[in-house]
């Protein structure tokens, strides 16, 4: 017997083995899919288009949360690539990290966890037929004043308390945590919050005519798309905001000492 034809059998019994491994460990994951993706494969359009029974559309109704904190981080992160790429004319060397790190880090924790926290786990406590009112027909909707009036709440809250007293006070202390020079947290939020007091009038006008608009659309879809359409929305916010207060703003000493 050559000494080719006896390494050959050895690697044939090994090549049987691992396969029959394999075998064992796809048919164990297969057992434990969840089976309500098991059952959009083929049916969905987004299964079709994926060609796989892991539709986004289905990923997204399964793992609500884990998919728009994911869609989140990368969302706001990709928004300001893209305006300091394509707006300010940046090459890749030019591109200031700790500033794209400061929408990564705010779209991770704000966007991501707490605002699911509050206008998902939240407002179905604070506006009751939350879910009722999303999840209904068009016609449905037409019909139900009550509905009409809970997502009304739902809008004022959104443009009068949630975004211009949490979202923007954090985003401006969230923006002093990384680019600023102090690590006291007090120093970070009252330095953040000094900012946006300058910034509050046109800030809130702009954060008005966009998002009031477009509430009135988000809450009134259902309620495992209203998330991923609301960050579809937020990236275009996020590149505005990115190209308007993305920026690091010199400290009034660093000013004087150039001016000097």
């Amino acid at each position: 017997r050559s000494q080719s034809e006896a390494f050959s059998i050895p690697s044939q019994c090994f090549g049987k083995m691992l396969g029959s491994r394999f075998r064992v460990a796809f048919d164990m994951m297969r057992q434990q899919l969840p089976a309500a993706l098991r059952r959009h494969k083929g049916t969905t359009a987004a299964t079709a288009a994926g060609g796989s029974g892991f539709g986004l559309l289905a990923f997204a109704q399964q793992y609500p949360f884990a998919f728009q904190v994911g869609v989140s981080t990368v969302k706001t992160g990709a928004a300001d690539l893209m305006t300091q790429t394509v707006v300010e004319k940046k090459s890749p060397m030019e591109i200031d990290w700790k500033r794209n790190m400061v929408f990564i880090v705010f779209g991770a924790s704000y966007l991501g966890g707490f605002q699911w926290w509050l206008q998902v786990t939240k407002f179905r406590k604070w506006f009751p037929g939350m879910d009722r009112f999303a999840n209904a027909s068009f016609a449905e909707k037409l019909k139900d004043t009550q509905g009409m009036i809970t997502a009304g709440k739902q809008v004022a809250f959104d443009v009068f308390i949630h975004l211009p007293f949490m979202y923007f006070p954090v985003f401006y202390a969230v923006k002093e945590f990384v680019q600023g020079s102090t690590w006291n947290p007090l120093k970070m939020v009252e330095n953040g919050c000094t900012k946006y007091y300058n910034n509050f009038v046109k800030d809130n006008y702009a954060m008005i005519c966009l998002w009031g608009p477009a509430d009135v659309v988000l809450f009134s879809i259902p309620m495992w798309l209203r998330m991923p359409c609301r960050h579809l929305v937020s990236f275009g916010w996020t590149a505005y905001v990115s190209f308007l207060r993305g920026a690091k703003i010199p400290s009034k000493d660093s000013v004087a000492e150039k001016k000097a």
